[in-house]
């Protein structure tokens, strides 16, 4: 199982095999063409409320990961559903619209999917 983590505004590329938004917005200014979007899971981003919370700050970090890592759990339909992509492809690409590349829910997903694996 290989997940790749990119913003999705960034060129696709072949190696970066089956690509998945995992953001519950679509990226704002960016068309479906650009994306190259094999799969969005909308429910595999943080609640509305938890991203307002959070606000990309590198100081909630830890408790983010604690609250995503509830909310996702609570997604057991999501979960069933990437676990069925990552053992279906490999590589996956987790695309996300942040500027933060360390500190935002793809990176918390790929680790609370690695860590249950």
């Amino acid at each position: 199982m290989t997940i790749v983590l990119k913003r999705a505004y960034w060129p696709a590329e072949k190696s970066d095999g089956y690509r998945v938004l995992v953001e519950r917005l679509w990226p704002r200014g960016l068309s479906k063409e650009q994306a190259h979007v094999d799969l969005w899971v909308k429910d595999a981003g943080a609640s509305t409320e938890l991203r307002t919370w959070f606000g990309h700050d590198p100081e909630k970090w830890e408790e983010f990961r604690r609250r995503y890592f509830d909310e996702i759990r609570g997604r057991p339909s999501v979960l069933a559903d990437l676990r069925a992509v990552l053992r279906d492809h490999d590589p996956v690409t987790f695309l996300f619209a942040s500027r933060d590349e360390e500190h935002n829910n793809a990176v918390a997903l790929r680790e609370f999917l690695e860590s249950a694996a």
